[in-house]
């Protein structure tokens, strides 16, 4: 089904989900599983629980759809969703929040990754290991900027309004946590091949998530 839709943006697509198309929010979950993946793998929770969280995010995320106002892309809106539960589990675990930054460090900021490209690659799935090792030792508040930024794609803005917090901070957190995987990492690489979400457990999330909104 997904591939049938492919041509269509997420505005229409959500436009038909809240006309009554529930199926077509397969596509919603398949074009943004690896997205939320990265974001549940960049707070440190273990496969299981960020599949828990992905399951929770998009069914909070279907419920609501009939009041999104669409001012930001539905991507941001439903990492928000996403970092809002993975934030609220740590809390649960009595979790404390890092201490707040210094604005001192603000410059241009410019992509460490580059975007992938239509052409497919093999995944190292060896690569993805270091790389996900070098990103889990960053403190939170740096990993979930470079995740959003630099793995998710997304844009100053979109970051500024996915975790609420200004541009300036967005940018000297993510300077901060180049500069902290510097010495990890010394060649540029795809951001596919950190955190992968294999397609299996892709096709799985979509299952579970649709029988329970369906039924």
């Amino acid at each position: 089904m997904a591939t049938l839709f492919q041509e269509y943006t997420d505005f229409e697509i959500i436009d038909k989900v809240v006309g009554g198309e529930t199926k077509l929010f397969e596509v919603l979950i398949r074009r943004n599983n690896a997205a939320l993946y990265k974001i549940g793998r960049s707070y440190r929770y273990n496969h299981h629980d960020t599949e828990d969280l992905m399951q929770e995010a998009y069914i909070a995320a279907f419920y609501s759809l009939p009041k999104f106002e669409k001012r930001s892309s539905f991507k941001t809106w439903l990492s928000r969703v996403m970092i809002n539960l993975c934030y609220q589990k740590k809390q649960r675990s009595s979790f404390k929040n890092e201490t707040p930054l210094e604005n001192n460090e603000i410059g241009k900021v410019v992509p460490m990754f580059q975007q992938p490209s239509t052409m497919e690659t093999p995944v190292n799935k060896e690569l993805g290991r270091v790389l996900e090792n070098a990103i889990s030792k960053i403190p939170e508040d740096y990993r979930i900027v470079f995740t959003l930024r630099e793995l998710n794609g997304l844009s100053i803005s979109e970051t500024t309004e996915a975790l609420q917090i200004s541009e300036s901070n967005v940018k000297v957190r993510l300077n901060r946590a180049k500069k902290m995987l510097r010495t990890e990492i010394e060649k540029m690489y795809a951001p596919e091949d950190i955190f992968e979400f294999n397609l299996i457990y892709c096709d799985r999330m979509v299952q579970t998530v649709m029988n329970k909104i369906l039924n």
